[in-house]
Order: structure tokens, then C-alpha cells, then sequence
């Protein structure tokens, strides 16, 4: 069998592949420009590319999210009929997170507010925050070599504050390397007040056709699972199992304890055996259990809204008020820091 072009750089050492290349560009690079066009205009992307055939675009404007992604040519995410939304785009009313929303491969939710929207002390808490509107400060990115591992990159820093409201910071960075089929996000986030602060944070990853079908399964480490509702609960049995695309189809919600390694990392998998012929098909995540001590499944089988959410965070979905009332809101005292890594692999 002839071995695959990732696997023919492995263990290349740097000067063998430099005489090889006329620029390292030629195999993996990070490219930044700017949309122009409709209520995509003004918004920043970074792009990362690498040899493995990882191919994705980075949103500046939308919380350093990830748009588009492919992986050897296929595309992986779901993209919403919105596009790439600039978020001066955004409405003032409670749901008005969903008409600037472009969904991709992944969106940051939180940093104070996550899930249903709702209101606590005459403040309006809008459907999963602020942070897939905030725009990145500091904004860099490039390719390097770090020893004999050459790794694409880009990071920044969003703010979500108010006068006389919360002062927190998340600084991101999300890279990857050469020859490897993954790719790494860190998020720094940081309490810059001088008071408590309700820190609610989720990673919203929306995977679509042709990585979801109804043959695709989700694999989970040994687990309990509680539906979110009575539309869930009917779904229970099912919940790692998907159809085909369903008319009038109620999204389901499922929350996952999953159990963690000896290092206390958890890995799960959404898998599609069928796809090319049974070659096969799929996403994996790795992350320590402490820092995302739940994961969220989010099932959505509609037509147009094809689409399976696999959601690490610190928090439900139903709110802050709810998460409150459960006892399990987290907060951040002054100067407190959080750290979150995840890892993401291609199958």
C-alpha cells in the first residue's frame, strides 16, 4: 500500500524537507483577509492550512470562532443560512443570536451567559452570550518552526465588559502542526474586576453532510446520560444514533457525564463507517474532564438544519438563572484565571 503524503513527512528531518520547498507556504501556511461582500463585509479571517489536509478558516470578528473547515478536500462543517455575519449585524431582541449566527465548524459560547436566553437583575441575557459577537483584539497569527515541528497558529484576545458590569478577558490561540491530522484550541479566560463574576463557557461544534447521516454513530466513553426535555426524553434511546433529514423535526438535548481516563482526559467521536465506500469518516475530541466537566449533545435533524452539536462546557444549556437555581453557576473571583485546551482529530 503506498503511504499517505502526511505520513511521508513524518519523521523528515528539517533540513532534508527545507531542500525540498521552495517556501514552507508550499505545504502549510496561516493567510489573513477581509470579506467584502453583503453582512459579511469587514470581517477578518485567518486561515491555517496544513499538509495533513486540514484546511479551516478562523473568524476574527465572531470570537475567534472557526467557519469553514474541510479535511482532505471534504468539508466538515454545518454553515448556516446567515454566512459569515459581521456582528454590527446583531439585533437587540432576546433570540436575535440566531439571525447573525453562521454557525461553522465551531463557536464560542459564554463568557457570562450561556443557552436559553433570560433576564437577572433587569439585564437582558441573550441565547448563548456575547462571545460569538466579540471581535478579537491583539490579532496575530503565523507558521514557525518550534525545534523540529513546524506549527501554524492564531490567537487573540476578546473583552466582555460593561461600565459599572463584568471586566473578563479570553485570550485564545488555535494551531496546529505540518504532518498532523488535529488541531488545538487554549482559551485563557481571566477575571479583570474587583467582584465576583458568573462565568459560563461552552464550545459549540457543528458538524453537517456528509460527516452526519443516518448511519453516523456517536462514541462515548462509559456514561449516564439525562435528557433536557420532554422532546429529549423521547429521543433517549436513540441519542447516539441519527436519520435521515426530518420535516418539522424538534431539536433534542442531551447532557452526558462521561467518564474519564486515568489522566482525567475524556475522548469521544462522531463516526460515519459508511462514508466513501467504508472508508470512513470522523471528529474526535480529547479534553481534560476538569475543565469541561459536562458535555452537551445537541441533535438536529431538520431539513436545512442537518446538523449534530458536540458541546464541551462548565454549564447546561437552559440559562443563567437555571444554572443558578441547580447550584452550579460557576463564578470567578477578582483576578481568578480559568484555563481550557481541547484537542480535535480527523478520521
Amino acid at each position: 500500500m503506498t503511504a499517505s503524503f502526511p505520513q511521508t513527512l513524518m519523521g523528515m528531518p528539517r533540513g532534508d524537507l527545507l531542500r525540498r520547498v521552495g517556501d514552507m507556504r508550499q505545504l502549510a501556511g496561516a493567510q489573513a483577509f477581509e470579506l467584502s461582500d453583503g453582512n459579511q463585509r469587514g470581517s477578518r479571517v485567518v486561515r491555517l492550512y496544513n499538509a495533513a489536509g486540514l484546511d479551516f478558516d478562523v473568524l476574527a470578528e465572531r470570537g475567534l470562532g472557526i467557519g469553514r473547515l474541510a479535511f482532505r478536500g471534504v468539508p466538515l462543517s454545518w454553515i448556516s443560512p446567515v454566512g459569515v455575519a459581521h456582528p454590527s449585524y446583531l439585533e437587540s431582541y432576546p433570540l436575535a443570536w440566531l439571525r447573525n449566527w453562521p454557525g461553522g465548524f465551531l463557536t464560542p459560547c459564554g463568557l457570562t451567559q450561556v443557552g436559553s436566553p433570560g433576564e437577572e437583575n433587569g439585564v437582558p441575557l441573550g441565547i448563548h452570550g456575547r462571545a460569538a459577537n466579540l471581535p478579537a483584539y491583539n490579532l496575530s497569527w503565523g507558521a514557525e518552526w518550534l525545534n523540529e515541528s513546524y506549527t501554524v497558529w492564531v490567537e487573540g484576545t476578546l473583552h466582555e465588559t460593561a461600565v459599572f458590569g463584568e471586566n473578563l478577558t479570553l485570550k485564545r490561540r488555535i494551531w496546529s502542526k505540518l504532518d498532523e491530522p488535529r488541531l488545538w484550541i487554549e482559551d485563557r479566560v481571566e477575571n479583570h474586576g474587583f467582584d465576583p463574576t458568573p462565568h459560563m463557557f461552552l464550545q459549540h461544534i457543528n458538524l453537517g453532510f456528509p460527516l452526519v447521516s443516518a448511519n453516523t454513530r456517536l462514541e462515548l466513553p462509559n456514561h449516564t446520560t439525562a435528557p433536557r426535555d420532554e422532546p429529549a426524553r423521547h429521543g433517549l434511546e436513540r441519542c447516539c444514533q441519527f436519520d435521515e433529514p426530518t420535516h418539522a423535526y424538534q431539536e433534542q438535548v442531551f447532557y452526558h457525564e462521561l467518564e474519564a481516563d486515568s489522566l482525567g482526559q475524556v475522548e469521544l467521536r462522531l463516526f460515519n463507517p459508511d462514508f466513501n465506500n467504508q472508508a470512513g469518516l470522523g471528529v474526535s475530541l480529547r479534553y481534560n474532564k476538569t475543565e469541561y466537566p459536562l458535555f452537551v449533545e445537541w441533535k438536529m435533524m431538520g431539513e436545512g438544519l442537518y446538523v449534530v452539536g458536540l458541546e464541551p462546557a462548565n454549564c447546561h444549556v437552559e440559562g443563567r438563572a437555571q444554572e443558578r437555581l441547580r447550584g452550579s453557576l460557576v463564578n470567578l473571583e477578582p483576578g481568578e484565571v480559568r484555563t481550557y485546551r481541547l484537542e480535535i482529530g480527523f478520521l
